[in-house]
């Protein structure tokens, strides 16, 4: 198992800076954010430009990581596979191509991304969606020496209520994600808020867990008891603001690591092991979220057996 750091949370500083910073810190590799370059939504990065990658552009990528010691783990562009406007569905399946072709380029063996939902229908139309639909993204990969990998987060304000906008948030799901040749990304932070306890999916998955991130929670129950599981009816300017829990980084929330961790050398996982970094409290400037970083990583290396 290797310690790594997804790179979203840093989105206007260069890959280079990025793998200094990492390097210096103690990571060993990166989950590099691919988005296209459009600004939008808070996190999202571009650290490299899959769209237009060149030879040259994967010369200067391996330099970088030749020169820091570390790895690329997978890219990352977790954006919605099954979008209710078909042109914005193309779109975003186009890029993930991209990404596809860039990280084969790279010899990168994963590209994370979602499964996502058609918000206009139920989870079930969507699955027969989707079994119509992903499995060409999962050939294109694979033919190229790829494999996709789905996060299970809920992303909740995808959904005008709250309500999951990813349909990969559960076990019961993952065995129809996994059985159209997708890899699992999997992420406790997720599966806590929902109610499902991460060391009971671990084992009964461990083929499918290729990739981990390493994100934490903190909750609230006093505030659920006021808004409900599904989060403030009034969120304001914030879709993702539910109200009675948030995000933390590792070692500030409710997960149990050392347990966690546990489990997955249990299960066999020698894969990587990935802060993404999204804690509000360690947020808003580049002081804060380096310090978050370094506390994650702190956290987790001593969990980690040294090879």
């Amino acid at each position: 198992m290797k310690l790594g750091m997804l790179t979203a949370c840093l989105p206007d500083w260069s890959l280079d800076k990025i793998a200094t910073f990492a390097r210096d810190t103690g990571y060993e590799r990166l989950e590099v954010a691919v988005w296209p370059k459009v600004g939008g939504r808070e996190f999202e990065a571009s650290h490299l430009p899959v769209a237009t990658f060149t030879d040259d552009d994967a010369a200067q990528t391996r330099e970088i990581l030749d020169r820091t010691g570390l790895e690329i783990s997978a890219l990352a562009y977790y954006e919605n596979n099954l979008h209710q406007d078909l042109d914005t569905r193309e779109a975003v399946r186009t890029h993930l191509k991209h990404s596809v072709d860039a990280a084969a380029k790279l010899g990168v063996p994963y590209v994370g991304t979602f499964i996502g939902r058609d918000n206009s229908k139920s989870v079930k139309e969507n699955m027969v969606e989707g079994s119509r639909v992903l499995p060409e993204l999962v050939d294109y990969a694979g033919e190229r020496g790829v494999k996709l990998i789905i996060e299970n987060c809920v992303m909740e304000g995808w959904h005008p209520d709250g309500y999951p906008g990813n349909i990969a948030y559960s076990p019961e799901l993952w065995d129809w994600v996994t059985g159209l040749g997708f890899g699992l990304n999997w992420d406790p932070s997720h599966l806590t808020w929902i109610g499902i306890d991460p060391l009971e999916t671990i084992l009964p998955f461990a083929e499918h867990i290729v990739h981990a991130q390493a994100k934490d929670l903190e909750l609230f129950p006093e505030k659920r008891n006021q808004y409900g599981f599904f989060g403030k009816v009034d969120k304001g300017d914030n879709p993702w603001e539910m109200g009675w829990w948030r995000f933390r980084v590792p070692g500030r929330g409710t997960v149990d690591w050392p347990h966690v961790v546990d489990r997955l050398y249990e299960a066999g996982f020698d894969g990587t092991l990935s802060v993404e970094h999204e804690d509000p409290l360690w947020g808003g400037s580049d002081a804060k979220i380096t310090e978050g970083l370094r506390i994650a990583q702190k956290t987790l290396r001593p969990l980690i057996a040294h090879e």
